[in-house]
């Protein structure tokens, strides 16, 4: 019998709106409304000033290790925007701007990034998971939850995101093939920003794109421009309807950088060159966005500015209020709370112990 050559349910394609200078084609441009175009830009000019803020916090002692998101914030709000309320996001540790959209208070980001576990609560209007910290975990968490929506026959999706480095863990190709085979309601994200801390992504996978990894498993998959927030939405929002419709799963490449660190502990001039950053820089997805906005009469200078000042304003008063709650956790009692319904009598014991040794120090300081 001759050989014959075998047809995939699906292709691969790639998907570019605005080019680094801003520039459109039209014939691919979304009809998106100007008050979420604007709604968008504020996001991701939060974001930007937020990880800012963090980062010099960090560096002043005040909070600890994180992973700053600086020029991956297409990527992340292009995808949770084509979302519902109702829907689930599964978030890996550099999402910040994705779960600030998603509701996440900056104050809670703050206390986490300082060592405090109340700033992992999560509302219960938020259908979000905590950032997961293992790679590629939270795949298999988001595919979990899109087969309970599908068992409970509900019409909700889940959205989950992970970088490069995340597609070579066997969480990754488990997830994959799990929700194919089950048509879970689910969206993966890769965040491809070429390092996985200092493993560049050509020697991560030997695959040309990280999404014909999606064909394997016989699901759409698509590489997009992460840094044009534009194409990730529509990317996104074709995979969230085809999810909704019953379709199941879709990857999706989003082609983007990482512009900072790894996280604050990394040191990225030691493993990749100066002039890498700097030709990523001219991609950088906020000013791409915002000449967008300019040329379509939504924003100017001006209104860049008012944006700047409230965003700014916005962000120091989350750093008070998260300074000043950080100063009423510090209380060592509240180690026993919440471990028991009813308090053990050893345990009883034990919170008199630590009350009385406090109040014997605090009479020894004050009269030292």
């Amino acid at each position: 019998m001759p050989r014959k050559k075998i047809e995939l349910s699906h292709e691969v394609e790639t998907l570019s709106i605005l080019d680094a200078e801003g520039r459109f084609d039209k014939e691919l441009e979304p009809d998106i409304p100007p008050e979420f175009l604007l709604k968008l830009h504020r996001a991701m000019l939060l974001g930007r000033r937020f990880d800012e803020r963090l980062l010099n916090l960090q560096r002043q002692g005040r909070i600890g290790t994180f992973a700053p998101i600086k020029g991956q914030e297409a990527s992340q709000l292009g995808a949770v925007a084509a979302l519902e309320p109702s829907d689930w996001m599964c978030p890996s540790f550099r999402e910040m701007a994705a779960e600030l959209w998603r509701g996440k208070p900056m104050e809670d980001v703050i206390l986490t990034f300082g060592g405090y576990n109340e700033g992992g609560h999560i509302s219960m209007d938020r259908n979000d998971l905590p950032m997961a910290i293992p790679v590629s975990s939270q795949i298999l968490h988001a595919v979990g939850i899109a087969w309970g929506i599908k068992y409970r026959k509900k019409n909700d999706v889940a959205l989950t995101f992970f970088g490069d480095g995340g597609t070579s863990e066997g969480d990754f190709h488990e997830g994959l093939n799990f929700a194919a085979v089950y048509q879970a309601p689910v969206i993966f994200v890769c965040q491809n920003n070429q390092w996985a801390i200092s493993v560049p992504r050509s020697m991560q996978t030997h695959s040309k794109t990280i999404a014909q990894k999606a064909l394997a498993y016989d699901m759409p998959g698509i590489q997009v421009d992460g840094n044009d927030i534009l194409a990730v939405y529509v990317a996104a929002r074709e995979a969230v309807d085809r999810a909704r419709s019953g379709e199941g799963p879709t990857l999706i490449e989003c082609v983007t950088y990482r512009l900072m660190m790894h996280t604050t502990a990394d040191d990225p001039k030691r493993y990749r060159p100066d002039e890498e950053v700097e030709k990523w820089g001219k991609r950088d997805p906020l000013p791409r966005f915002q000449k967008y906005l300019k040329d379509k009469g939504l924003l100017d200078n001006d209104a860049i500015g008012k944006v700047e000042e409230e965003v700014l304003v916005e962000i120091q008063s989350a750093v008070d209020r998260a300074e000043e709650r950080m100063k009423q956790a510090d209380d060592p009692l509240v180690m026993f709370d919440h471990a028991y319904d009813e308090m053990p009598q050893t345990l009883i014991e034990q919170k008199q112990e630590l009350i009385d040794a406090l109040e014997r120090d605090g009479k020894e300081g004050n009269n030292g």
